[in-house]
């Protein structure tokens, strides 16, 4: 079962690309989107990540929370269920 993440204080020009690039690291990612305002289109400093199982999700958090990404420490979490 897919597990999503929230990536918090990520710098603006991080791309989807990269994320995926460095995610992939922990495991299989389904899905990348890095959440940007609808009249600039520049990023708003935060991103969902969507890996292909829980325990790939809770890799992720343990070796990319408190990271350095492009000198900004990234801040990774599990999201919470929608009910």
């Amino acid at each position: 079962m897919d597990a999503r993440l929230y990536l918090g204080k990520l710098p603006k020009a991080t791309t989807q690309e990269e994320l995926n690039v460095l995610f992939t690291q922990a495991g299989g990612v389904a899905a990348t989107e890095v959440i940007k305002d609808r009249k600039s289109g520049e990023s708003k400093g935060f991103a969902f990540v969507t890996m292909s199982a829980q325990d790939e999700a809770e890799k992720a958090i343990s070796m990319f929370n408190a990271d350095d990404l492009s000198g900004k420490e990234l801040k990774v979490s599990m999201t919470k269920a929608k009910e």
